[in-house]
């Protein structure tokens, strides 16, 4: 065997232990949700054919020809019996592409198809395309929403940095083949568009996220809704704002809604990310909230505080300090696999169960936006607690 096949068949051999290496949850916790030790999907889980070329003749030193920089911000779907991400994979320049990364319990040996995703341009390419939540809407498609970005024309000569974001629209019946639609006509600049999986007073239903510029949200006051006739042709023409950012809160930058909520008997639980300034930057966490099921748009349940936030590793790497999520499964048995990024580097899983969910969202007290009214809800649980171990 040649020095090269040798190398090729160690590179080979060492790849399939990584992806083969069984991650184990993580002791403690809140018992609200359980964390997992290991990253389930890095640059490193990409497969070594997109990033090497095998062949002697044209790479006789068994060289990397195509880098990877991350892997992260994934949709989330079960199919036929899989957990699968539509992964918004990052490669060294700064481009994105999805890619279908599959595993046979949702929480370990993903595994990348073996090509990426082909995506259809819209009549105007994009520059990068990226953060796609994922629908199985009940008319029969699979739609994926993500962020088509382009550069700014407006901005002035040399400023290479200016960006505008719409809302893509694609679906597909198989994840292999898409169709891409024309991209969400609104006023505002959109970058976290969610599609309600039902129909709604017999239209789309959109959450959506206003803001004045590609970065800043500007007047753009929290998640939106928007109610679509044809999403074949979709329009924006009236916005409600239906979770609203506020003050000294860990959503008083932004916000946007995370992958689209899951139906349960008592609501519509809704997973989303909040944004706030601090000394370091802007430090993004995850948060819950419920809508009525009879009134999607009106909030039932809101806890104070975030459900997540970066910890250890998860706080470095490329834009540190952020958790981000854009997929969720819930199982037949009611576990939810929540599936987030951190800090545009990697992708985890935490998983918890749909009552639990339900019971955290129902049973947290709300944020009473001042110091004071925080104190008060947590003199209250001191007192009750203290009398019932009185009692004991």
């Amino acid at each position: 065997m040649s020095q090269f096949n040798d190398d090729m068949t160690k590179l080979l051999a060492g790849h399939e232990n990584f992806l083969s290496r069984k991650n184990e949850p993580i002791v403690g916790g809140n018992g609200i949700l359980t964390r997992y030790k290991h990253p389930i999907l890095t640059a490193e889980h990409t497969p070594v054919f997109w990033r090497y070329d095998l062949n002697e003749e044209t790479n006789p030193y068994l060289l990397e020809r195509i880098g990877i920089n991350a892997a992260m911000n994934a949709g989330a779907i079960k199919w036929h019996g899989k957990y699968l991400l539509i992964v918004r994979v990052e490669g060294v320049d700064r481009k994105s592409f999805f890619a279908v990364a599959e595993s046979p319990n949702g929480i370990d040996n993903f595994r990348f198809w073996n090509y990426p995703i082909t995506m259809p341009e819209d009549a105007i390419p994009a520059t990068n395309i990226y953060d796609m939540r994922l629908t199985a809407h009940e008319d029969g498609w699979l739609y994926g929403l993500f962020c088509a970005e382009r550069h700014d024309d407006n901005a002035p000569v040399g400023d290479l940095s200016s960006a505008t974001a719409t809302a893509a629209i694609s679906r597909t019946k198989d994840l292999i083949h898409w169709e891409r639609l024309p991209d969400l006509k609104s006023k505002s600049q959109q970058r976290n568009v969610v599609l309600h999986p039902e129909f709604v007073e017999g239209k789309y239903a959109f959450y959506t996220r206003p803001q004045d510029g590609f970065i800043d949200a500007g007047n753009g006051a929290g998640i939106g809704w928007a109610l679509i006739d044809d999403i074949t042709h979709a329009e924006v023409k009236e916005e409600t704002i239906i979770d609203r950012r506020y003050y000294h809160t860990i959503k008083e930058v932004k916000n946007g809604e995370g992958p689209h909520p899951l139906k349960t008997s008592k609501g519509w639980l809704h997973l989303a990310h909040g944004v706030r300034a601090c000394a370091a930057g802007l430090r993004y966490v995850l948060y819950m909230y419920m809508t009525s099921l009879e009134e999607p748009t009106k909030i039932i349940a809101s806890p104070a505080g975030y459900l997540l936030a970066p910890q250890g590793e998860e706080r470095i790497g490329d834009v540190s300090n952020v958790l981000f999520t854009n997929g969720w499964i819930a199982d037949e048995d009611g576990t939810v696999f929540i599936y987030y990024a951190s800090s545009d580097t990697r992708m985890h899983v935490a998983t918890s169960t749909i009552d639990k969910l339900v019971d955290y969202c129902l049973n947290t007290p709300e944020d009473g936006l001042r110091s004071a009214a925080s104190v008060e809800v947590l003199k209250k649980m001191i007192e009750n607690n203290l009398r019932h171990i009185d009692e004991q």
